[in-house]
């Protein structure tokens, strides 16, 4: 259990968290059209007709995004709904053109699961902590408002207008800043193994909606703030750490804390009141009149299972196993590129141990003087088993070395017997 408190002046603060993560599904095309979805394309040369809503388009949904979203819902052992439904959210805003996003609220696709955080002494995260999953539903992207082309208009950009993503809802089971961190840190290494999602928070691939609250440790939960599209771990737990002290300066004042939407400013490192947050009969949800229902039959599901990849957890006990130690475990598993370069490195030959030793320390040495990753490194079968072989000559000289050096001592003090004598 996590012992981080903010200080008041009336005692400590417990912080409890939950967060909303948003993943780009990982597909050529979009959530209900055949546009494509490049990122860094001109604006508005990947809008189809539905997606600029024009008057008897009817959306199509993309087989491969369900699929990705039952994916990630599997890889998170999370219950698939085999009949799941999209529903209209109704708002208007100018980079929104049917003027409501196909979302599913009442029927989503995947239901309950969850993820466990590693324990981290360091960032106070005692023990390994489950954290619940409580859904994760499809549902369309906005476009994007550009605000610095002109001095005093604001032109809209489409081509994110329709892109598929998971929102993926967790529990409010977290309760510091560095449980937070570890769960999107972690959540977005499953999507990346899964291949559902690419995790760039730059690019807003992946981004969170950070939903904060503030009470005496033991009381019932407290007025939550919602901090829209943060896309950084580090904005993640500085927006928590933040949001956290000025509810408390605020309650400690005679305030009370509003229901209410906040942005961040990384600039100030601090938010500010957006809008006040709507419920959900603010948007007026109803069933999508266009989409029929999602029913999704055995083979399907037999089908998305059998394409799982091996998950971190199953990657870093199979390294375990083999000798390899905690910490090189948990580092070679953090990023699929370097689990996967890892294993072509064992299946040339390498020895577990000795190699983990070798890329953990001298290889991810090297890449970071150089600015680079192990994705930009020379990770090819062949180049693998030229890697292996040096690893096992680093393994082997080790060995004569270690004996050459025993040899030398027995030699030495075989000759100091001799001068005795």
């Amino acid at each position: 259990m996590s012992n981080y408190t903010i200080k008041g002046e009336t005692g400590d603060w417990e912080v409890v968290i939950g967060l909303e993560v948003h993943a780009q599904v990982t597909s050529n095309a979009k959530l209900f059209s055949g546009a494509a979805t490049a990122f860094g394309a001109e604006p508005n040369t990947q809008v189809s007709l539905v997606d600029a809503a024009m008057p008897g388009m009817l959306p199509v949904p993309n087989r491969e995004c369900i699929r990705q979203a039952v994916r990630t819902g599997m890889a998170i052992d999370a219950q698939i709904n085999k009949w799941s439904r999209f529903d209209r959210k109704n708002y208007f805003y100018a980079d929104l053109p049917q003027g409501y996003q196909i979302s599913q609220l009442y029927h989503p696709l995947v239901g309950e699961g969850s993820l466990t955080i590693e324990a981290d002494e360091k960032a106070g995260i005692p023990e390994p902590k489950r954290i619940g999953i409580e859904r994760i539903h499809v549902e369309q992207d906005a476009g994007k408002l550009m605000h610095d082309q002109h001095p005093t208009m604001s032109y809209v950009d489409l081509n994110r207008s329709g892109v598929a993503l998971m929102e993926i809802v967790s529990r409010p089971d977290m309760r510091s800043p560095a449980e937070a961190g570890a769960y999107v840190r972690k959540l977005r290494s499953i999507l990346r193994y899964v291949g559902s999602c690419d995790g760039n928070m730059e690019e807003g691939s992946m981004r969170a909606d950070v939903n904060v609250s503030v009470r005496k440790p033991g009381d019932e939960f407290g007025t939550r703030t919602e901090t829209k599209n943060v896309n950084s771990v580090r904005f993640v737990m500085a927006v928590i750490e933040g949001e956290a002290k000025r509810q408390v300066e605020l309650i400690e004042r005679g305030g009370t804390v509003v229901q209410e939407t906040r942005l961040y400013d990384p600039d100030r490192n601090e938010t500010r009141s957006m809008r006040s947050k709507e419920d959900a009969h603010d948007y007026r949800y109803f069933p999508d009149p266009d989409l029929l229902p999602l029913e999704l039959d055995d083979a399907f599901l037999d089908e998305c299972r059998a394409s799982l990849p091996e998950l971190p957890d199953a990657k870093r006990a199979r390294y375990l196993a083999e000798g390899i130690s905690a910490y090189n475990a948990e580092v070679l598993t953090a990023e699929v590129e370097a689990a996967r370069w890892f294993d072509a490195l064992l299946e040339a030959g390498a020895k577990p141990v000795a190699a983990a030793n070798w890329v953990t320390s001298e290889l991810f040495g090297a890449l970071n003087r150089l600015g680079r990753d192990i994705s930009d490194s020379a990770g090819q079968p062949g180049a693998g088993r030229r890697t292996a072989r040096a690893c096992r000559r680093r393994h082997d000289f080790g060995h004569d070395r270690q004996a050459g050096v025993r040899k030398d001592a027995r030699n030495r003090r075989r000759r100091r017997r001799d001068r005795r004598s």
